[in-house]
């Protein structure tokens, strides 16, 4: 996992922001199945010094991301901002530097409102050609190692070779791969940010 060498200092405790799209926010699944849900759920379980907010939206782009943050930064005042969001870029064919500049005005606004930040990366189907999601995926390393932000490169990348882990659009998880999913960004946190352990992969 890129990113993963700046553990050096431990998170501090206070809340923790999700800034992302359908992916995060739980589209086409019950309440509390999506995985911010279950890695709040483990915080809390484990008795941790964080709180997890899910500011995800369905069908945001990182230029709404991006207008959206100054709010949350004033009200949340997290330690952390995660942020998933730039797919909704590529799905509707935008320019790919657009949602870098937009990424990288994210993780600026994070850290001078005081908090540490993640990127989460994505990947897009390959019927999109492979020099534009070759692209696409390489944007979320190139604008973590300019910014030296720590990166989750994909996502999905537990259940992205297993078509019985989609709904019938092809693109959004179901439930049951909302656990792995967790387990992933957990295991992420913990080595990139310093947190202990999560069972953020339970039901």
């Amino acid at each position: 996992m890129a990113g993963c060498s700046r553990a050096a200092t431990p998170l501090p405790a206070g809340s923790i922001l999700v800034l992302g799209d359908s992916l995060s926010a739980g589209y086409g699944l019950p309440d509390g199945a999506a995985w911010p849900a279950r890695l709040a759920v483990a915080l809390r379980d484990q008795g941790l010094p964080w709180t997890l907010v899910n500011a995800a939206i369905s069908g945001d782009t990182s230029a709404g991301g991006l207008a959206r943050l100054p709010a949350l930064l004033a009200r949340y005042r997290p330690a952390l901002v995660l942020i998933e969001l730039g797919a909704n870029d590529a799905l509707r064919g935008q320019p790919l530097d657009a949602t870098a500049a937009n990424l990288r005005a994210m993780v600026e606004a994070a850290r001078a409102a005081g908090a540490r930040v993640g990127l989460i990366g994505m990947q897009i189907p390959p019927n999109f050609g492979p020099v534009y999601t070759r692209q696409f995926r390489d944007l979320y390393r190139k604008v973590a190692e300019d910014t030296g932000t720590p990166l989750l490169p994909f996502l999905l990348e537990p259940v992205a070779n297993d078509p019985s882990a989609f709904q019938d659009d092809g693109i959004h998880p179901v439930a049951a791969a909302q656990g792995p999913i967790g387990a992933h960004v957990a295991g992420w946190l913990s080595a990139a940010f310093g947190l202990p352990a999560l069972a953020a992969g339970r039901p």
